[in-house]
């Protein structure tokens, strides 16, 4: 509570004044603060007390119709008259009548008043609303001012001077006007307020909000890719809500290369399904952008493979490391590790139980230890050795020599094999089964035509495997169904060799032709070919020799680059 001024106290014995919490100090004619102690209209430095008399002088006047009392009032707190310089004595007359005024009014009516406060934490808050016919009458006499908002956080408040409300209502004065900085530092502040607020439930809204969250996930476990992302948008709750992994694994499983194996394996249980569905999309639509990793100076037939967030790659006799950036779509140009033991190129190499396997040239054989300078090299066979593979300390070698044999990974057996199979033609691609059963199990396939050689083959499970090669076809295999004709072909539109396939293990495929570095996606579920990316022109036409995906990302060796599409941000 603070006192009037002293010349007033006898006039506005009756009305009482209230100063809301922390109001803002008062503003003289140039825009500094007035001076402290008793502000009332006459003893300002002339520019907000003339404000405010003519406010007044203004607001008296709508009340004439409501008695003579209250049109006196209005009119005593003018000042001096024509000069607008309200003198010492008049204005304290008029404050007295325009107390008296604000004690007459009545509840609804508005109270003007303002005393010396010792200057506190400055905020605006806005009062309760009180009764709807108290509301429209304090509308009817708004002083066209505008409106101040202050910020607490989590809510918007907006405070308008000299308004008051019901008996117990407080009266604001003395408050000077915000800036549009002020505004726009309020608005800023709010929207900060309000991204650090937790989303919770809507407290009203409609019945659908209001159910238990075990129906809701219910509910919207029916609802496709489309409609969830609408749902999303209502409120920042149901954005929440609708990031769920649990909604999004159905959506999925049945989108290309998300993350998920035909058997529901989730191998990036690390990254929200959610993104892998938006990313998915661009896979599907093929969208991406192409870049180039690394550049060789001469033509090279590398093989590569990748281990986290490391990439493995053959260049001549070499194997080099090299480690991704953050992105997945560059390189650090410095290799982690350099990995050499072939007289002759590396033709194929796999990585395994922290080993590097790989196959040269030379028909050697060599071993080494990823994280140390370890490197065992040992003949093998007699001509240069195409493929290998390693399963279950078990290593399988395939030549030229029409030779595929099997040696242990121990330390202790290095160089020892354990069995020579005997084929019909040069070994081109090999796979060990995950059954590790170490025999002959079977011959696919019975009506090839001659020339048509297997350059990849890979396994999805126990009884099923995908395989391609010179006759331009990819062959899926369920060894369950039969043996002697594949469960499903895609022909390659160009008759084009394929050297190379790659899957997601579920719908995504991905082959590399001989011709202009083409890389074909392909929907299993569809016959056709979903899109191509030609990687080279017709001067450096080049084979895709080999290819490599992850959810983001697909790499593509060819003889001078090695290509990346980037699907994340294409």
């Amino acid at each position: 509570m603070v006192s009037p001024p002293p010349g007033a106290a006898a006039a506005a014995a009756p009305a009482r004044l209230c100063v809301g919490p922390g109001p803002r100090p008062l503003m003289g004619s140039q825009g500094h603060p007035g001076p402290p102690g008793n502000c009332g209209p006459g003893e300002g430095e002339g520019g907000e007390a003339r404000k405010l008399q003519e406010g007044r002088v203004a607001r008296g006047k709508r009340r004439k119709g409501k008695g003579k009392g209250k049109a006196g009032a209005g009119q005593g707190g003018r000042g001096s008259g024509a000069e607008g310089n309200p003198g010492p004595q008049k204005a304290k007359e008029a404050a007295g009548l325009g107390a008296e005024a604000g004690a007459s009014a009545g509840p609804g009516e508005e109270g003007e008043g303002c005393g010396s406060v010792e200057e506190r934490e400055r905020r605006i808050v806005r009062r309760d609303a009180g009764s709807a016919g108290a509301g429209k009458e304090a509308r009817g006499r708004g002083d066209g001012k505008k409106e101040e908002w202050r910020v607490r956080p989590g809510r918007r408040e907006d405070a308008r001077p000299g308004r008051a409300q019901g008996r117990g209502a407080q009266a604001w004065g003395c408050i000077a006007g915000a800036g549009a900085a002020g505004e726009a530092m309020a608005a800023a502040t709010e929207e900060e307020a309000a991204a650090r607020e937790p989303a919770g439930r809507p407290a009203a809204g409609p019945a659908l909000l209001r159910l238990p969250e075990e129906l809701l996930l219910l509910i919207c476990s029916y609802l496709d890719m489309r409609a969830l992302g609408r749902l999303a948008q209502v409120c920042r709750w149901l954005r929440r809500f609708t990031s769920c992994d649990l909604l999004w694994r159905r959506i999925a499983r049945a989108s290309l290369n998300s993350g998920f194996t035909r058997l529901g394996t989730d191998l990036m249980a690390n990254v929200p399904v959610k993104e892998r569905v938006k990313v998915s999309q661009n896979w599907r639509l093929g969208r991406c952008r192409e870049g180039i990793l690394l550049k060789w100076r001469c033509s090279q037939m590398p093989w590569m493979q990748l281990e986290g967030d490391s990439l493995y790659i053959s260049q001549a006799n070499f194997i080099l490391a090299y480690q991704f950036r953050p992105d997945g779509a560059s390189l650090n140009r410095r290799p982690l590790g350099v990995f050499a033991g072939h007289d002759e190129d590396v033709c194929h190499f796999v990585l395994a139980n922290s080993h590097i396997i790989s196959a040269g040239g030379d028909g050697k054989i060599g071993v080494h230890k990823i994280h140390s300078t370890f490197t065992v090299k040992y003949s093998a066979h007699e001509q240069e050795v195409n493929c290998v593979d390693c399963r279950g300390g078990i290593i399988v070698s395939g030549s030229r020599d029409r030779t595929a044999k099997v040696w242990p990974l121990a330390s202790g057996r290095l160089g020892q094999c354990l069995h020579t199979i005997q084929t019909e033609d040069r070994v081109w691609s090999i796979a060990i089964s995950p059954l590790l059963s170490g025999q002959l199990m079977m011959h696919l396939g019975s009506d090839f035509p001659p020339g048509a050689g297997v350059l990849d083959v890979m396994y999805e499970s126990p009884s099923t495997l995908l395989s391609c090669g010179y006759d331009t076809y990819v062959r899926y295999w369920d060894l369950r169904a039969s043996v002697r004709k594949c469960v499903m072909e895609w022909e390659e539109p160009h008759d084009s060799t394929l050297y190379c396939l790659q899957t997601d293990g579920n719908h995504l495929l991905a082959t590399g032709s001989s011709y202009y570095g083409v890389v074909r996606l392909w929907d299993r579920r569809q016959r056709a070919c979903l899109h191509a990316f030609p990687l080279t022109s017709t001067p450096l036409s080049s084979p895709v020799y080999c290819l490599r995906f992850t959810t983001k990302h697909l790499y593509a060796a060819l003889s001078y680059n090695l290509h990346v599409l980037d699907f994340q941000n294409p």
